[in-house]
């Protein structure tokens, strides 16, 4: 009777261990969809109730010193285009830029006074103006000397850089002033599981002033925000959840459950035996 009872209190303190053990192993596995998804909100029933959110432009981009340019120039002679367009095909590797790496093209450096040297045309100063206004400027002038040109004006050198908790953190090309917080966040290669999304802090530089802000990515009114589209320089921290641990840190973590899980079977196992 005695060795029965024993039995049984030793059988109850092995099911107690499982329990605790499973519960330890689902409260690190689980989490809340709620911290996870974004731009959260009221969800429209229909288009006739949906109520559309306030319209945010994104900002005019205008040139500035030290600013690179690409100015591909054609027209009907071929040799006058390479002339022009050899510092755009000419270009420098820069390691480690974005994903891969890559080359950047060497383009027309906008000098202190706002201006670039071209062939033919020497200084033309075009600081302040929209990539737009500046192929339109340069047309202008080259039609003194080419047949029918065209002119396409790019940026070479602009950025922003994402850090933090994403699967791809680096410096990327910034191609226009389309880009948005979410297609960046999409470039960097998402936020890990880790990455805080109700507080992620962008760092903007305008007007020689240095500000820092924080967005709430699960919020709808992200959308709706100033800095829903990326500029120049921008950079883009994900901070960490608190508690943060890393995949070896995990390992090492979830080692001794493991091993209590494989014991606890092992003892059971030689128990029923007897």
């Amino acid at each position: 009777m005695s060795r029965l009872f024993r039995s049984v209190s030793r059988s109850k303190h092995y099911v107690q261990v499982i329990s605790w053990l499973l519960l330890v192993y689902l409260f690190y596995s689980c989490a809340s969809p709620k911290t996870i998804t974004y731009f959260q909100g009221p969800e429209a029933v229909d288009t006739a109730r949906y109520v559309p959110l306030a319209s945010i432009n994104p900002p005019v981009a205008r040139i500035q010193t030290d600013d690179v340019l690409a100015i591909i120039v054609t027209s009907l002679s071929e040799e006058t285009n390479a002339i022009f367009n050899i510092l755009n095909s000419t270009s420098i590797p820069l390691a480690g830029y974005g994903a891969g790496g890559g080359n950047l093209p060497l383009g027309y450096l906008v000098d202190p006074t706002g201006s670039v040297e071209m062939p033919l045309l020497g200084k033309v100063k075009l600081a302040g103006l929209t990539l737009e206004e500046a192929a339109d400027d340069i047309r202008t002038k080259l039609a003194k000397y080419l047949k029918e040109p065209t002119v396409n004006v790019r940026y070479v050198n602009r950025k922003f850089t994402v850090i933090g908790e994403v699967g791809r953190p680096g410096v990327y090309n910034l191609l226009d002033n389309q880009r948005t917080l979410p297609e960046v966040i999409g470039i960097a290669g998402e936020l890990t599981v880790y990455g805080r999304r109700d507080n992620v802090m962008i760092m903007r530089t305008e007007n020689n002033k240095r500000e820092i802000v924080r967005v709430d990515l699960r919020s709808r009114k992200v959308l709706e925000s100033p800095y829903y589209y990326i500029q120049h320089n921008d950079v883009i921290y994900v901070e960490p959840r608190p508690g943060r641990i890393t995949s070896t840190e995990r390992g090492l973590q979830l080692t001794p459950i493991i091993l209590g899980f494989a014991t606890t079977i092992v003892a059971l196992l030689s128990f029923f035996r007897r």
